[in-house]
């Protein structure tokens, strides 16, 4: 049996000075956790308790479908060089060297180790589908951890692969992992959404987040009450409202108006005396990368043009590139490119590339929502003028349209049009289409049915365990502490007698402790020998779902049965009890 006064359970009043979030404040406060460095968290008795059960639950879903594996931790430089990501990744990825001088790194995710042995092990495809996973460390040089477990440098990752030989075998091994996580995170007790989601660093096609709404998250998601349409802020479209386009002006052709002064949009919005909707607002970029031959670093301007009301959203813009990197354009390149200086630019008068592959000259990409608009307003690349009547299409042609709008709260949802909703959330796993993004570059290959060599298409599929606690702790929480969901409760009963010297207390405590334990709970003993008070504050801190307060009621047979969830206080007497417990626990396994 487990006694409270025999395990390390280090409970604090007082939450940590950085704590912003609350999961950081109590997991901290209940003694599940204690930082070694930034980003970097020892996991104590409870803590651990709590992960073990939700790997468990973790690793009974995958075995459905895959087999568990378990990788190094530590990479080669040549693996992630193959792949291309070595130097994709930046910062964020941990190096070193060993004793030879040869470089290392620790493994920020493990596409590269598991193609690595599909490549050297898989040769037909009566092999295929397959689909390995591991529960491992992973290790990320966040810039800035913070928020607890949520932004950390090392943390604990259940990471999937599948290798199918087309992609209708990629679309079932998706919806597989599709209905794993649902069943884990149903099982966990958390209320998440799963989202359409952008591939990041990962590359790929289809790709969806399940994700926890919460104050605490760094994602917007942007989603419908009325439907089930929901998608992150990278990838979320509105269905448009229309807006009505100004008149020509003299021969409907760009005409140059004096606007002393006037660079913003509502500034010259307001001196013209049109709505921002009818103005473009150009935004300047420069997009840099290297020859995949030579290695050789260029340069290329990118310009993207908005509807004046709307807001680009970067990762939308990394997409229509195919993934290229930018910056912003500085004063000095602004004027080689425009001949004018920023607050007056605007498409016309440069030659753009027909498309975005035309290397030799700048890319011009539109945002949709200016397609098939007439008579805006742009700049005139002239400093104090700009121009009327502009039109896409007529004055000047796009390199291409692409969508690169960030949506608002309030606009119509795309499917049904009811008022759209934003807010933060916490993603808690995600899976992705890779296709054959590594199977490809690190040369992976087998024989279809016909004896002809076909490069393997895979999908990758994750989630965060540690981020499946601190998502329970966010979703219920109150001032005295959490409640964490039955199944990955680190118990699910704590039994406190009120008084320990009391031997009639003392031992009704342990006698029904003994009979719960014997019917399977994870039964902990409170047997400090501290006022009551004390024990209850404990108790609600740490986050066990039941209480059971032995106290002056045993001589009539009864104890106080405490829900942590809704702080419901039901007498129940001690011959009921296993009943009480198999009629509210047993449902919720």
């Amino acid at each position: 049996m487990h006694r409270w006064s025999q395990l390390f359970i280090p409970t604090l009043r007082e939450a940590p000075a950085d704590a912003e979030v609350a999961s950081h404040k109590f997991l901290v406060r209940a003694g599940y956790i204690r930082q070694l460095a930034a980003g970097i968290y020892s996991y104590l008795f409870l803590g651990n308790r709590s992960f073990n059960k939700i790997m468990a639950i973790v690793r009974e879903e995958m075995d459905k479908i895959g087999q568990e594996f378990y990788l190094p931790a530590l990479h080669p430089r040549e693996l992630w060089e193959a792949s291309g990501r070595w130097s994709l990744i930046g910062e964020n990825m941990f190096r070193l060297k060993d004793r030879k001088g040869a470089d290392l790194c620790l493994g920020f995710t493990h596409e590269e180790v598991m193609t690595e042995i599909a490549r050297k092990e898989l040769r037909s495809y009566k092999q295929l589908p397959q689909i390995w996973y591991q529960i491992q460390t992973k290790f990320r040089d966040e810039p800035r951890p913070k928020s607890g477990l949520l932004r950390v440098r090392q943390f604990i990752m259940k990471d999937s692969y599948s290798f199918d030989i087309d992609a209708a075998g990629l679309d079932a091994s998706y919806l597989k992992h599709r209905q794993a996580y649902k069943n884990i995170f149903d099982r966990c007790g958390l209320k998440y959404m799963v989202i359409e989601a952008h591939s990041g660093a990962m590359g790929g096609s289809q790709s969806e987040e399940f994700m926890v709404r919460t104050p605490a998250g760094e994602d917007q998601i942007v989603s419908c009450e009325k439907c089930d349409y929901a998608a992150n802020m990278e990838k979320a479209i509105s269905r448009l409202e229309p807006v009505s386009d100004l008149a020509a002006e003299g021969d409907g052709k760009p005409l140059l108006v004096h606007t002393p002064g006037m660079k913003t949009i509502e500034e010259v919005a307001k001196f013209l005396g049109v709505a921002p909707n009818n103005k473009i607002k150009t935004l300047a970029y420069v997009m840099e990368e290297k020859d995949k031959k030579s290695g050789k670093a260029s340069t290329r301007p990118v310009i993207a043009l908005m509807r004046g009301d709307h807001q680009l959203n970067e990762t939308k813009l990394l997409t229509a590139l195919a993934g290229k990197q930018t910056r912003l354009m500085q004063e000095e390149e602004i004027v080689q490119l425009f001949k004018s200086p920023a607050g007056f630019l605007g498409p016309l008068g440069v030659e753009w590339a027909s498309n975005t592959n035309e290397a030799d000259k700048p890319i011009l990409l539109v945002d949709s929502a200016l397609k098939g608009r007439t008579n805006l307003i742009s700049g005139a690349n002239k400093e104090d003028y700009h121009l009327k009547n502009v039109t896409p299409g007529r004055d000047f042609q796009p390199s291409a349209y692409a969508d690169l709008r960030s949506v608002s709260a309030g606009e119509p949802c795309p499917k049904c049009g009811a008022p759209l909703r934003i807010d933060t959330a916490v993603e808690i796993g995600h899976i992705f289409k890779l296709g054959y993004k590594y199977s490809e570059s690190m040369g992976a290959r087998v024989l279809d049915k016909n004896g002809k060599e076909v490069i393997p298409i895979m999908g990758s599929y994750g989630i965060g365990i540690e981020r499946i606690l601190t998502a329970a702790v966010e979703q219920s929480n109150d001032e005295n502490g959490f409640s964490l969901p039955l199944q990955i409760a680190p118990f699910d009963i704590v039994v406190t007698p009120t008084n320990v010297s009391d031997e009639k207390i003392r031992s009704a405590a342990e006698n029904l402790a003994c009979r719960l334990l014997e019917k399977g709970y994870d039964v902990l003993l409170d047997d400090r020998d501290e006022r009551p008070g004390v024990k209850f504050k404990d108790a609600d801190l740490v986050g066990i779902p039941f209480r059971v307060n032995v106290g002056k009621k045993v001589t009539d047979d009864t104890v106080e049965v405490v829900r942590r969830s809704t702080r419901e206080i039901q007498d129940v007497s001690i011959a009921a009890i296993i009943e009480y417990f198999e009629q509210n626990l047993r449902p919720a396994r």
